[in-house]
Formats: C-alpha cells, structure tokens, sequence
C-alpha cells in the first residue's frame, strides 16, 4: 500500500462520516486542503470517483459506498490490533472521550475525576455533556455515563453509584403562602416545575402510592431541561421540584428547601459507566474502570 494509505484511508471515512470535508478535517486535525488532496490522491490511484462534490453538499458515489463499506471493518482491525500491542508496553496516555448528561457528570464523576486526573497526569479527560442519549461509537466517544435503565443493552456497565434517592421540595417562602401536599393528589393545586424528555414533552413525575408505582401528570407552567435550573427554580418559590437528593441536600439541612411527600419518593437506578465490549478498550479507559472498582470496593 501506498505509504500513506491508511491515512488516506483514514481521511475518506471521515468525510463519509461527517458528508463534509471542512467537518473531516476539524476532526482530523488537518486543514481542509490537505483532506481534499488526499481524498483525490487516493481517487486518481483507484481510478474511481468517491464522492460527489457541490458547494453545498458532499455525498458518496455508488464505488465511494462500496469502498468505505469493505474498508472500515479493515481499518478499524488494524487500529486495534496498533494500540493493542502500544498499549502492552505504554502507560495510559492519550484523551479519553467520555459522553453523559450533566447531571450524571456531576453527581457521579467528581471522585473518581479528581483522583484519574491525579494519577494520570498524561491523560486528557475530555467529558462532553449533553442532554440527549447518543450513540457513543458512532460519535466517537470512549465510554458514556447515564443511569443504568438508559444504557444500551449490548453495553458494558461499571456501576458508580447506588440507586439515587428523589425528593419533592419548596422553598419555605412557597410555603408560607401554600399548604403543604400530603397526599398525592393535592398536588393538583400546586405549581410543579417539570422535567423535558428527550422528545420534548414535559415529564410526569413518577412516585410511590401503597407499595406501587404511580405515574402523575402534575400541573405547571415551568418546564425545564437542567436539574440545577429546577433547584434553582425551587429556591426562587416558583413551584415544586422533583429532584435526585444529591442536588438539594444542603438546602435541605439549611432549610431553604422543604421536602414534602417523602413516603410517596422514589428512587431512580444508580449511574453507570458503559463501553462497548466489541472494541479494543484503551489503556485509559481500562486504567478508569479499575479505579472506579477499585474506589468503590469492588
């Protein structure tokens, strides 16, 4: 092959991933002129067109589709078989791509992020946080964090933490002009700041009636997409929240917040670390995954 044929390799499957070559070069670290010689280099060596250029628009051709098909698996088993042998003889070093919702991140990673960056001083911990679910393979992350109900099942899970404990709260301004619930169904008389799911629509809140589960559709003009925006919420008397305990426990012990219906709360499943089980797992994920296990006594 062609001294830099893998990396040309490299170029055209980016650009078929990101159907841009500016987007292929920002991933690559390349300039866009040098993502574009490379694509026509490794065409006028194929005597075929890859792809179909406009200004606006970058597609596959019928051959570029057949190509980056029969390539990928190719390419991603030697990358694997590189850092594989790398690895046996490199400490961990590198970045270390991790997706989660920014609540998991901060209920979930400070431990274990303080001590990773203490001991691996080489590693780039680079946690992007977003609201939605997203393929983490296919956007190129190592690991993602979310509760454990959300990880795909054809996951490896690190657990980080317990079931999280919900509560409902109010400020103590909220009650003094509101009675406090206690029963469910007065709810219906207060403001509750509700959760958005991912499809847009505001949550019902889920809580705990004579041993069963009972969804409830609670009344509100507030919806919100961040729990420290509903903390936040809470506190300025605006309505009743329903947050994980971890977010509200110093108000709570301060008093600013008032919890209300605790026999009613529910817990959500504990959040987990998870990684695909089919790829080659890099010297710094595996160094993360053992120290969670290790911090957590496992």
């Amino acid at each position: 092959m062609h001294k830099s044929g893998l990396t040309d390799l490299h170029v055209v499957l980016a650009v078929a991933r990101r159907q841009s070559f500016r987007a292929a070069a920002v991933e690559l670290e390349m300039s866009t002129s040098a993502v574009s010689s490379a694509v026509a280099g490794l065409e006028a060596r194929l005597g075929s067109r890859l792809f179909h250029r406009t200004t606006r628009s970058v597609a596959l051709t019928d051959a570029g589709r057949q190509f980056v098909e029969q390539i990928a698996p190719a390419v991603k088993q030697i990358e694997e078989a590189m850092t594989t042998v790398s690895d046996q003889r490199l400490v961990p070093s590198g970045s270390l791509r991790i997706n989660s919702s920014l609540g998991a991140a901060l209920m979930g990673w400070q431990p274990f992020m303080a001590e990773f960056s203490r001991r691996y001083p080489q590693v780039t911990l680079d946690i992007v946080t977003e609201g939605e679910l997203v393929d983490i393979i296919a956007e190129g992350f190592d690991a993602g964090l979310r509760p454990a109900h959300l990880v795909p099942k054809d996951m490896i899970r690190v657990p980080l933490t317990e079931a999280v404990p919900m509560v409902i709260v109010g400020s103590a301004d909220y009650f003094a002009q509101h009675t406090r619930p206690k029963r469910i169904s007065d709810l219906t008389s207060h403001a509750c700041i509700r959760a958005r799911l991912p499809n847009g629509t505001p949550s019902p809140w889920q809580l705990k009636s004579r041993g069963k589960t009972v969804t409830v559709d609670v009344p509100g003009t507030l919806v919100l997409d961040a729990p420290l925006m509903m903390r936040q919420a809470a506190l300025s008397s605006l309505g009743l929240a329903q947050l994980a305990r971890w977010y509200v426990a110093d108000d709570l012990d301060s008093g600013a917040l008032v919890a209300v219906l605790e026999d009613c709360a529910m817990q959500t499943p504990g959040l987990c670390l998870y990684y695909s089980g089919h790829r080659h797992v890099p010297a710094a994920l595996r160094a993360f995954v053992e120290l969670i296990q290790e911090m957590r006594g496992k």
